[in-house]
């Protein structure tokens, strides 16, 4: 079976997946609980979830695990459950990805929930250990690459990456930063630096997801594309527009037509992998992919 690297070698775009929170709620998750332990509660209602994003067009499916690491299950007084609960959403999202041709599983890693050093307390040592725990349940379970997502700091990125080398060497990794504060993370990295600083660890495939919708993303894949290096490839995820309050929750105002514009727009820029984030639904990875096919 051909790897992720194989079919982006051969000049394809693929898609990924869309929100996995914004499904959940709307399946039963309530505020505060953990989404993780839906993997062993609820494998349904995931796989469901999973197998209608596959179903509309996704090349690329990701674990329900963003929260997946021992101090974000701490929250949650799950923090002895981290290997059970990551290789269970890897064994669920690798049954749905069997079912299509060319669907891969991205073990889904986020911030780890401590600040680093200097802002925190936090080392790169201690940090990796802490993505190590996660990625070995994660590969356990069979994952065909694992997705380190919605960055701001350099030193965790390259904590989560030296742990996914160690664990799985070999094992595709792609990195993604949110640039959410004037076009750049929160800790001040822009996309730029970002490529630069990441490629340079071995990572293959690198962009940006989440943020604040299809305008500023547009500015930002052209960043990134301006900063590619050799042998490297692109992603974004746009969040579905901008989060607006309906009543007594915020409701994302981007339609799967604006999405569809968002991608034709990345294909144009040269982004080789499109997807979406925050308040996405299938509608909307339907639309990316009729949209870049």
């Amino acid at each position: 079976m051909a790897n992720i690297y194989d079919l982006l070698d051969q000049g394809k775009t693929l898609i990924s997946d869309g929100a996995i929170g914004t499904m959940l709620q709307e399946a039963g998750l309530t505020d505060g609980g953990a989404p993780e332990l839906w993997n062993v509660e609820h494998p349904d209602k995931v796989a469901e979830i999973l197998n209608e994003y596959a179903k509309n067009g996704a090349n690329l499916l990701t674990t329900n695990t963003f929260g997946g690491t021992k101090p974000r299950l701490q929250m949650h007084a799950l923090e002895d459950r981290v290997y059970e609960l990551n290789k269970a959403a890897a064994e669920l999202a690798k049954k749905v990805a069997s079912k299509y041709p060319d669907c891969f599983v991205m073990g889904d890693i986020g911030p780890s929930g401590e600040l680093m050093e200097p802002m925190g307390t936090l080392t790169i040592d201690q940090a990796k250990d802490i993505f190590a725990e996660q990625i070995k349940g994660l590969v356990d379970g069979g994952v065909d690459a694992i997705l380190i997502e919605t960055m701001s700091d350099i030193s965790e990125v390259e904590a989560a990456v030296k742990a996914s080398q160690e664990v799985a060497p070999g094992l595709p990794i792609v990195v993604t930063f949110s640039f959410d504060t004037n076009l750049r993370t929160m800790m001040g990295i822009k996309p730029e630096m970002a490529v630069k600083q990441i490629s340079a660890l071995g990572v293959r495939l690198i962009g940006a997801n989440c943020g604040r919708g299809t305008d500023e993303i547009k500015i930002i894949a052209q960043e990134l594309a301006n900063a590619r290096q050799p042998g490297t490839y692109l992603i974004t995820q746009s969040n579905a527009g901008l989060p607006k309050l309906v009543g007594d929750e915020f409701i994302y105002d981007g339609t799967p037509e604006e999405m569809a514009k968002y991608a034709k727009e990345m294909k144009e820029i040269g982004i080789n992998v499109i997807g979406s984030c925050c308040g996405s639904t299938p509608a909307h990875t339907k639309a990316i992919s009729e949209a870049v096919k």
